[in-house]
């Protein structure tokens, strides 16, 4: 990373290295139902390390990374309102939907309901080029101002949840909220999830929320099996010390009784956690691919001994829509009391984002955040 101003936004160049421009801002540039967000907070997260490497081929480099952040209303052109009717006003706290392009015309929203797979959704962070000298290139968290375009859905942040418990959730919960949704669960259901970062330990806790009468985490490093544990997920296997498939898979019968899974949830982004994951579904289970964000690979699986014979259910759950983020939101407040400070592991500076990704990148700590308010 090179150079620091004040104001800047953390961009992206084609070939993935990072760079920084200062960002002039003018409220003069705004469009009509327009905000303009002071940030506050903005997440580091897996994606954001895809994005660095150039793993997805859909980004239109250079870009302001950061598709989850919490702000404080600047300015507003217009009237703005949440989905509740309830008018945006400065200085409140707010987050935003990070999806803010779908058609809502086409077959793919309209005839199949997959607004996820539209193929004019735009996200902030990742497919929203930053190439715009002025206030409309802002649509990212990166930076020390964001920019809402019209439309942009808004949510207020409930009383008493504060900017930092809400992003212990961060992109992670929305996406949990998707896989579980696809997952179907059922009241008493035994479910394994796979993976032991952000993801994972959000389809934990809501598969405890669902009914779920075991969670089983199979992770690691032991770092992050710690922070899960706290969260009162007993029962966890860490793949460093249990390092065989087989021998995972032994273990989660036992933890449950001589029974294999119900469902089981894949939130780890390695290829080779896919293969496992059907060996831990009892016959007529449920397998939820959520991890799978970028190509990083194929594997060998045997479709009669692992899918058809076992009369599996399988099931991808790519991103994820409003209703996940709403009642994400939802979720945290009621859930403020559990200990998301653990989940959190380092706040950094935004002239610092390199250094956040490394650590990210290296399963150094559970969730890095940015603060651009940080000198």
């Amino acid at each position: 990373m090179e150079g620091h101003v004040e104001n800047e936004c953390v961009l992206m160049s084609d070939d993935g290295r990072v760079w920084l421009e200062s960002a002039k801002l003018l409220e003069s540039e705004m469009e009509e139902g327009s905000v303009l967000l002071r940030t506050i907070l903005a997440e580091v997260c897996g994606t954001d390390v895809h994005l660095l490497h150039g793993r997805l081929n859909t980004v239109p480099y250079p870009i302001i990374p950061g598709h989850v952040a919490v702000g404080q209303v600047h300015s507003i052109i217009g009237s703005v309102f949440d989905v509740e009717g309830v008018q945006i006003e400065v200085g409140d706290v707010v987050t935003y939907l990070d999806v803010i392009g779908t058609c809502n015309s086409c077959l793919t929203c309209l005839v199949d309901k997959q607004t996820t797979r539209c193929p004019c959704r735009r996200v902030m962070g990742i497919t929203c080029s930053a190439n715009a000298k002025s206030v409309r290139g802002l649509l990212g968290g990166w930076s020390s101002y964001i920019y809402l375009p019209p439309n942009t859905k808004i949510i207020k942040l409930p009383k008493g949840l504060s900017a930092r418990t809400f992003m212990s959730g961060g992109c992670g919960l929305p996406t949990a909220l998707h896989a579980i949704e696809r997952a179907s669960m059922r009241i008493m259901d035994r479910v394994v999830i796979q993976g032991s970062g952000p993801v994972g330990l959000l389809a934990a806790l809501l598969a405890q929320a669902s009914g779920a009468l075991q969670v089983v985490v199979v992770g690691g490093p032991a770092h992050r099996l710690n922070v899960v544990m706290k969260f009162g997920i007993k029962a966890t296997i860490n793949i460093e010390e249990i390092r065989t498939a087989p021998e995972r898979r032994e273990m989660v019968k036992e933890i449950m009784g001589g029974r294999l899974a119900d469902v089981v949830i894949e939130a780890t982004g390695r290829p080779e956690a896919v293969a496992e994951g059907l060996e831990l579904c009892r016959d007529g289970g449920t397998y939820v691919v959520v991890g799978q964000y970028t190509d990083n690979g194929s594997i060998d699986i045997n479709p009669h001994f692992q899918i058809n014979r076992k009369n599996i259910t399988i099931k991808g759950s790519w991103g994820s829509d409003f209703s996940h983020f709403y009642r994400g939101v939802q979720f945290m407040a009621q859930m403020s009391h559990l200990p998301w400070d653990l989940v959190v592991s380092r706040v950094y500076a935004l002239k610092d984002a390199k250094d956040a990704l490394a650590s990210v990148e290296k399963l150094e700590v559970f969730k890095a955040l940015l603060d651009p308010r940080i000198a």
